[in-house]
């Protein structure tokens, strides 16, 4: 693909951009990056992965800032989140700009997924991208769940509780998960380390292989009406440019940035009170909510069991669905499963938000 291809286009007025962007093209080879990007790829369904990772740039921007400032040892940690929002410059907001950003970034990985789906962008040749994209949204998962843990109140205590009681259940593939692999760092710590580098590590190896199969198989065709898998773009198809992509994805990230500066602005996050062991009253964070009712039934292990179940299910979309057509017209099954699924979560969700707290874990 040539530079011209991928030059942010001069009718826009952005001389200076083009020449940075030829400037650096020029020493760093930024061409080879690119790929070819229909029109309606800019448009903010098909960006949603962009805004997503966007997110996570600024999750670990902001994470970077509160880890100078952070003590992850069970004695000293809420007070050294305290300490962050009464006496770090500005680090009340900036830990409310991280909390908001992970709700938000939950939001479009979810918004992304269902895109994907509807679309059957998850079809052959893609089906390993699809499968990347599951292993993303439960690292992500992940980062929710130690992030809760490590602010170190009440809730955290409560998830830490869960956490070690799964790793019973799990017998001896949940040795990580305990106490006793390593008396000398306490698991509060080894959570932490996870937070700032086995995730991280984990999720730039996933997005590296994401982006790779994006590049080599490209962006998947509109679902027209004939429209198949493993099909090409139409020859009527309007194209883009690399550079405009890119220039959608901040600018939609940007956005995603105000509104998360907006709302730590009118709703800083919020820190509860030092845990008090043996109680259990809270609920876990809305993305695990709807685990709720579920262990309200079988106990700690209905987390599990309905996690597996949830992320089983969603590996196995592209090998279920073997017909050729993208259209949602001619997946029927898989849209009316689809609808029910999503029926399925917010009933659970609405009796979790109903139901009132209860004991489930041993140490609770």
């Amino acid at each position: 693909m040539s530079q011209a291809q991928i030059a942010l286009p001069s009718s826009q007025g952005n001389q200076f951009g083009n020449k940075v962007w030829r400037t650096l093209d020029e020493r760093l080879s930024l061409h080879s990056l690119a790929y070819p990007v229909p029109e309606y790829a800019n448009t903010i369904p098909y960006i949603l992965g962009g805004i997503t990772l966007f997110g996570f740039i600024i999750l670990f921007a902001t994470g970077i800032v509160m880890t100078q400032y952070y003590h992850p040892h069970p004695s000293e940690a809420h007070d050294s989140v305290t300490y962050i929002i009464t006496q770090v410059p500005f680090g009340d907001f900036i830990r409310s700009i991280h909390f908001w950003t992970a709700n938000l970034v939950v939001v479009t990985a979810l918004l992304h997924l269902l895109r994907i789906y509807w679309t059957g962008s998850y079809k052959k040749p893609r089906e390993a991208n699809w499968l990347v994209g599951v292993g993303l949204l439960a690292l992500t998962i992940g980062f929710v769940f130690t992030g809760t843990i490590i602010k170190w109140d009440q809730e955290a205590s409560e998830a830490l509780t869960h956490f070690k009681e799964i790793g019973e259940l799990l017998g001896g593939f949940g040795v990580l998960f305990s106490a006793e692999f390593s008396r000398s760092i306490p698991l509060l710590t080894r959570l932490y380390t996870t937070h700032i580098t086995i995730l991280p590590f984990l999720f730039f190896g996933l997005v590296a292989v994401h982006l790779f199969l994006v590049k080599t198989l490209k962006i998947s065709p509109k679902p027209t009406e004939n429209a198949r898998a493993g099909e090409g773009y139409s020859p009527d198809q309007k194209m883009g440019t690399f550079a405009g992509h890119i220039r959608s994805m901040i600018g939609f990230g940007l956005i995603l940035l105000a509104a998360a500066a907006v709302l730590s602005y009118f709703f800083p996050a919020p820190l509860g009170l030092k845990a008090v062991p043996g109680e259990e009253v809270t609920k876990p964070p809305w993305m695990l909510l709807w685990l709720y009712p579920i262990e309200n039934v079988l106990g700690v292990a209905g987390i599990l069991y309905g996690g597996v179940v949830f992320f089983i299910l969603l590996a196995l979309v592209p090998f279920i669905d073997r017909s050729p057509w993208l259209t949602p017209s001619k997946r029927r099954g898989m849209i009316v499963g689809l609808i029910v699924t999503i029926v399925i979560l917010v009933a659970l969700l609405v009796l979790a938000i109903i139901s009132v707290p209860v004991t489930h874990a041993a140490g609770g």
